[in-house]
Protein backbone atom coordinates (compact mmCIF):
# COMPACT_ATOMS: atom_id res chain seq x y z
CA UNK A 1 0.00 0.00 0.00
CA UNK A 2 1.29 3.00 -1.03
CA UNK A 3 -0.47 5.57 1.37
CA UNK A 4 0.30 5.93 5.18
CA UNK A 5 -3.34 5.93 5.81
CA UNK A 6 -4.10 2.72 3.63
CA UNK A 7 -0.96 0.52 5.47
CA UNK A 8 -3.05 1.54 9.26
CA UNK A 9 -6.17 0.89 8.12
CA UNK A 10 -5.55 -2.24 6.54
CA UNK A 11 -3.56 -3.74 10.24
CA UNK A 12 -6.25 -2.25 12.18
CA UNK A 13 -8.73 -4.57 10.35
CA UNK A 14 -6.52 -7.57 10.91
CA UNK A 15 -6.20 -7.00 14.13
CA UNK A 16 -9.56 -6.22 14.97
CA UNK A 17 -8.19 -2.61 16.32
CA UNK A 18 -10.66 0.12 17.10
CA UNK A 19 -9.50 3.87 16.96
CA UNK A 20 -10.19 4.04 20.78
CA UNK A 21 -8.30 0.75 21.93
CA UNK A 22 -5.40 2.33 19.73
CA UNK A 23 -5.68 5.51 21.24
CA UNK A 24 -5.30 4.23 24.62
CA UNK A 25 -2.56 1.98 23.63
CA UNK A 26 -0.20 4.28 21.75
CA UNK A 27 -1.48 7.56 23.93
CA UNK A 28 -2.21 9.17 20.61
CA UNK A 29 -5.47 11.12 20.77
CA UNK A 30 -8.41 9.93 19.64
CA UNK A 31 -9.32 12.55 16.79
CA UNK A 32 -5.75 12.36 15.81
CA UNK A 33 -5.92 8.53 14.80
CA UNK A 34 -9.44 9.49 13.17
CA UNK A 35 -7.77 12.11 10.97
CA UNK A 36 -4.75 10.08 10.38
CA UNK A 37 -6.85 7.26 8.90
CA UNK A 38 -9.32 9.65 6.69
CA UNK A 39 -6.12 11.32 5.08
CA UNK A 40 -6.92 14.73 5.93
CA UNK A 41 -3.93 15.14 8.09
CA UNK A 42 -0.45 13.33 6.71
CA UNK A 43 1.54 11.01 9.52
CA UNK A 44 4.87 11.17 9.55
CA UNK A 45 6.82 7.37 8.82
CA UNK A 46 7.97 7.83 12.66
CA UNK A 47 4.30 7.76 13.67
CA UNK A 48 2.76 5.35 11.55
CA UNK A 49 5.66 2.75 12.97
CA UNK A 50 4.31 4.10 16.44
CA UNK A 51 1.52 3.25 15.81
CA UNK A 52 1.66 -0.12 13.92
CA UNK A 53 4.06 -1.35 16.65
CA UNK A 54 0.94 -1.25 19.29
CA UNK A 55 -0.63 -4.00 17.16
CA UNK A 56 2.72 -6.23 16.88
CA UNK A 57 3.59 -4.95 13.39
CA UNK A 58 6.38 -2.89 11.86
CA UNK A 59 6.77 -0.50 8.93
CA UNK A 60 8.89 -1.91 6.35
CA UNK A 61 10.33 0.99 4.10
CA UNK A 62 11.83 0.21 0.62
CA UNK A 63 13.62 2.60 -1.38
CA UNK A 64 14.24 2.73 -4.75
CA UNK A 65 15.42 5.08 -7.37
CA UNK A 66 12.52 6.51 -9.41
CA UNK A 67 13.52 9.16 -12.71
CA UNK A 68 12.19 12.19 -11.94
CA UNK A 69 9.61 13.90 -13.97
CA UNK A 70 9.96 17.47 -13.87
CA UNK A 71 8.43 20.26 -16.85
CA UNK A 72 10.43 21.25 -19.47
CA UNK A 73 11.30 24.80 -18.12
CA UNK A 74 12.96 23.37 -14.47
CA UNK A 75 14.51 20.21 -16.13
CA UNK A 76 16.40 22.97 -18.87
CA UNK A 77 17.11 24.77 -15.47
CA UNK A 78 18.54 21.65 -13.13
CA UNK A 79 20.34 20.68 -16.25
CA UNK A 80 22.15 23.82 -16.89
CA UNK A 81 22.51 24.08 -12.40
CA UNK A 82 23.24 20.19 -12.89
CA UNK A 83 26.38 21.14 -15.21
CA UNK A 84 27.40 24.62 -13.85
CA UNK A 85 27.61 22.18 -10.29
CA UNK A 86 30.53 20.30 -12.08
CA UNK A 87 32.98 23.42 -11.46
CA UNK A 88 31.87 24.54 -8.00
CA UNK A 89 35.22 24.68 -5.67
CA UNK A 90 36.48 27.13 -3.17
CA UNK A 91 37.83 28.99 -5.84
CA UNK A 92 35.67 29.42 -8.37
CA UNK A 93 32.71 30.24 -5.75
CA UNK A 94 34.93 32.76 -4.72
CA UNK A 95 35.62 34.11 -8.55
CA UNK A 96 31.67 33.94 -9.22
CA UNK A 97 30.90 35.57 -5.97
CA UNK A 98 30.81 39.08 -7.19
CA UNK A 99 28.65 38.24 -10.60
CA UNK A 100 26.38 36.24 -7.82
CA UNK A 101 25.50 39.22 -5.57
CA UNK A 102 25.46 41.18 -8.70
CA UNK A 103 23.06 38.68 -10.09
CA UNK A 104 20.88 38.55 -7.20
CA UNK A 105 20.59 42.72 -6.40
CA UNK A 106 19.30 42.58 -10.30
CA UNK A 107 16.71 39.73 -9.28
CA UNK A 108 15.63 41.53 -6.43
CA UNK A 109 14.72 45.18 -8.23
CA UNK A 110 12.59 42.86 -10.97
CA UNK A 111 11.17 40.13 -8.46
CA UNK A 112 7.98 40.25 -6.74
CA UNK A 113 6.12 38.08 -4.55
CA UNK A 114 6.70 34.80 -2.29
CA UNK A 115 8.10 32.50 -2.14
CA UNK A 116 10.76 34.59 -4.87
CA UNK A 117 11.49 37.12 -2.79
CA UNK A 118 12.08 34.68 0.05
CA UNK A 119 14.27 32.36 -1.80
CA UNK A 120 16.48 35.26 -3.14
CA UNK A 121 16.72 35.67 0.67
CA UNK A 122 17.88 31.84 0.84
CA UNK A 123 20.63 32.72 -1.87
CA UNK A 124 21.91 35.62 -0.52
CA UNK A 125 22.63 33.46 3.06
CA UNK A 126 23.98 30.75 1.24
CA UNK A 127 26.13 32.94 -0.88
CA UNK A 128 27.32 34.86 2.37
CA UNK A 129 27.89 31.52 4.45
CA UNK A 130 30.24 30.16 2.14
CA UNK A 131 28.13 26.76 2.08
CA UNK A 132 29.22 25.10 -0.66
CA UNK A 133 26.93 22.07 0.12
CA UNK A 134 23.71 23.31 0.28
CA UNK A 135 24.42 25.43 -2.86
CA UNK A 136 25.11 22.40 -4.53
CA UNK A 137 22.12 20.54 -2.84
CA UNK A 138 19.98 23.76 -4.62
CA UNK A 139 21.73 23.26 -7.77
CA UNK A 140 20.75 19.47 -8.01
CA UNK A 141 18.07 19.01 -6.16
CA UNK A 142 14.85 17.94 -7.61
CA UNK A 143 12.79 18.60 -4.47
CA UNK A 144 10.14 21.33 -4.80
CA UNK A 145 12.15 23.63 -3.06
CA UNK A 146 15.07 23.31 -5.22
CA UNK A 147 12.96 24.03 -8.03
CA UNK A 148 11.47 27.06 -6.73
CA UNK A 149 15.08 28.29 -5.31
CA UNK A 150 16.10 28.01 -9.15
CA UNK A 151 13.40 30.05 -10.48
CA UNK A 152 15.10 33.13 -9.14
CA UNK A 153 18.48 31.76 -9.25
CA UNK A 154 22.27 34.29 -8.99
CA UNK A 155 23.70 31.89 -11.09
CA UNK A 156 23.12 33.47 -14.61
CA UNK A 157 26.24 33.73 -16.90
CA UNK A 158 28.54 30.93 -14.88
CA UNK A 159 28.11 28.60 -17.39
CA UNK A 160 30.70 29.09 -20.35
CA UNK A 161 29.14 29.52 -23.65
CA UNK A 162 29.96 26.45 -25.01
CA UNK A 163 28.54 23.83 -22.15
CA UNK A 164 25.72 25.91 -22.36
CA UNK A 165 25.10 25.52 -25.86
CA UNK A 166 25.76 21.35 -25.36
CA UNK A 167 23.60 21.27 -22.37
CA UNK A 168 20.66 22.94 -24.08
CA UNK A 169 20.99 20.62 -27.43
CA UNK A 170 21.40 17.73 -25.53
CA UNK A 171 17.32 19.07 -23.58
CA UNK A 172 15.68 19.37 -27.40
CA UNK A 173 16.90 15.74 -28.22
Amino acid sequence: MSKRYESLHEVMQTTGMTQSELSRISGVRQPSISQYLSGRVEMSDDMLDRLLSCMGYQLEVIRRPKQSELGRSPGRSWRLHRQLSTHLNTETFQQWRPSMLRNLRRLRSSTQGQPHLRNLDRWEQLIKDEDLMRLRRVMTGLDSDSVQMREVSPMGGLLPQDERSRVLELTHQ
